[in-house]
């Protein structure tokens, strides 16, 4: 049943400038008190949500699953995991969301089942040659007697992407042995995803999150192509790479495309594509997915020439197909900006995490100063920008969690060598205190720091200088000036990136040791204090600029 949607615009551009705050369920908010998020949980919250003045909600995997790999192993495409609700209860949600005018992305996972899918457990059962097997990429093996792999493909967790049935076959995942990678040359593979994108277009939503959307297609011809590496970024742009970015996969796209525009306004969707930038727009084309993650910023480091760049370059490629460019600072799969922004360049976090977050240590105020100015520059471009639950707290990676609590399959598939994803998916603090600092009501299924109190959502509303405030008031401005897509870099000195946007609205971000002046007008925000009028090292200013009439 799809939710009562009068408050929203049937402006079929909406997504082009949005933003969208990622929930990650299991760890948002917990209503039935065992430790583990669920959809009322989230519903609870809407009106926090809506106090954020943020534009959609995007739902990770909220499907049943096992959980070996954070939900993202689905085992019913078309159903709730009973231990975070019901369709009634996502029913509810959505229309909580619609009535406050946020809209809701769901994400989907086309690459890979969960091992528990009706599909593979038909598979399993019927054996080697039948036609359950053709669903998924069941092989032979190599070797004497078929004990070797059938190829060198590697997994994303580690070590190998094949497994070895009692029977004799292999099956593919690329990446827990939980997930078998599903056979897309298959028509009904090809169909049940598209009612899979109806039936939840159907329920009122919105838009469509697609996860590893670069590696549907690949190249299954007899004998198998080695592939030496997991994504080789120094590949010729041809699509023809055997695991991933292969051409054919936008023909899948294509047609999901078509029942995207099956609704008014048509649903959106966003690619998951590490790709290199110029094959990553194919996906945004409007012929196809429509927009494509860029995240570039989320990889990069905390310098100026570096920043420029990435913002000119996905300015440039997004105009290039019609699209607008998406930004991202921080989300489940990365270390949080607020903690990464201050270790060394070229350290991405793992190193860190992995020995508990002591070797380097860092200064973690340097770190919230730094995601501060990065946020207010962030929200300030032209295109979407993608938030993660917790980063408008400033919340730091929790990077010391206990290896008897981690759940990330990376972890065990490495040899307990890197410890995962864990420290950027701890519960959310609401209050300054209580057995879960008020995500529920029962321990949360990853232990919270004894710092989160500090950070909760009670300890910083309404604080004045507290980052959720400045996310409130930025995304209130943003929603004011960002009328139009327009962008244009400013001449500045070479620490500061300075540009203006519509309206005579300009941003300015001082990367630089040295205090710089503001541009002449009106103060509108600023990431962090001024300094007798000047803006300091690690800081990001809005300013409104009063621009000369045309008869002047």
């Amino acid at each position: 049943m799809a939710a009562d949607n009068d408050v929203l615009s049937k402006d079929p551009d909406w997504w082009r400038q949005a933003v969208i705050y990622q929930i990650y369920p299991r760890s948002f908010a917990d209503a039935d008190g065992d430790g583990l998020g669920d959809l009322k949980g989230i519903t609870s919250r809407v009106p926090y949500l809506a106090s954020l003045g943020i534009d959609a909600v995007w739902l990770s995997p909220f499907y049943p699953s096992e959980l070996a790999d954070g939900g993202y192993d689905v085992a019913h495409y078309r159903e709730v995991d009973p231990k975070l609700g019901t369709l009634e209860h996502f029913d509810e949600l959505i229309a909580a969301l619609h009535a406050v005018g946020i809209r809701m992305f769901v994400d989907i996972v086309p690459n890979h089942s969960s091992d528990q899918h009706e599909w593979f457990q038909a598979a399993l059962a019927a054996g080697p040659g039948s036609p359950e097997r053709e669903r998924y990429i069941f092989r032979k093996g190599l070797g004497e007697h078929g004990e070797l792999p059938p190829s060198d493909w590697p997994s994303h967790f580690g070590p190998t992407a094949w497994d070895r049935l009692p029977d004799g076959d292999w099956y593919l995942h690329l990446f827990a042995p939980e997930q078998p990678d599903f056979n897309w040359d298959h028509p009904e593979v090809r169909e049940d995803f598209l009612t899979t994108l109806r039936f939840w277009s159907d329920r009122g939503v919105d838009g469509f999150r697609i996860d590893v959307a670069h590696a549907l297609t690949k190249d299954l011809t007899e004998p198998l192509r080695s592939k030496a590496a997991f994504i080789d970024f120094d590949n010729p742009l041809t699509g023809d790479d055997v695991l991933f970015d292969r051409n054919e996969v936008h023909d899948i796209y294509r047609s999901w495309r078509e029942v995207f525009n099956e609704y008014d306004p048509p649903r959106v969707a966003v690619a998951e594509a590490y790709v290199r930038a110029e094959r990553r727009m194919l996906y945004a084309r409007p012929d196809s997915l429509g927009q494509a993650f860029n995240f570039d910023l989320l990889v990069s480091p905390w310098q100026v020439e570096t920043y420029r760049t990435v913002i000119t370059d996905n300015v440039l490629l997004a105009e290039g197909v019609g699209a607008s460019s998406t930004w991202v600072l921080s989300n489940h799969d990365k270390v949080r900006h607020a903690s990464r922004l201050a270790l060394p360049p070229g350290d991405d976090g793992t190193r860190w995490v992995d020995s508990d977050g002591h070797d380097p240590e860092i200064d973690r105020d340097l770190g919230l100063r730094r995601a501060r100015a990065a946020t207010l520059l962030m929200l300030a471009l032209p295109g979407s920008s993608y938030i993660y639950q917790g980063e408008e707290l400033g919340l730091h990676e929790v990077a010391d969690l206990p290896a008897e609590a981690l759940q990330d399959p990376i972890f065990k598939r490495t040899g307990e060598l890197h410890k995962g994803r864990d420290g950027c998916r701890v519960p959310l603090p609401w209050t300054t205190s209580g057995p879960s600092f008020g995500f529920g009501t029962a321990a949360p299924h990853l232990p919270q720091p004894s710092w989160f109190g500090a950070s909760s959502v009670e300890a910083e509303d309404g604080a004045e200088g507290s980052t959720l405030e400045l996310y409130r008031t930025a995304l209130r401005l943003r929603r004011q000036f960002a009328t139009t897509e327009a962008f244009e870099w400013v001449a500045s000195s070479p620490e500061v990136l300075l540009f203006r946007r519509g309206n005579g609205w300009h941003c300015i971000t001082n990367f630089g040791t040295a205090a710089v002046a503001l541009p002449e007008g009106t103060l509108l925000v600023t990431s962090g204090e001024l300094d007798d009028g000047l803006l300091p090292t690690d800081t990001t200013a809005w300013v409104a600029v009063e621009e000369p009439s045309a008869t002047s």
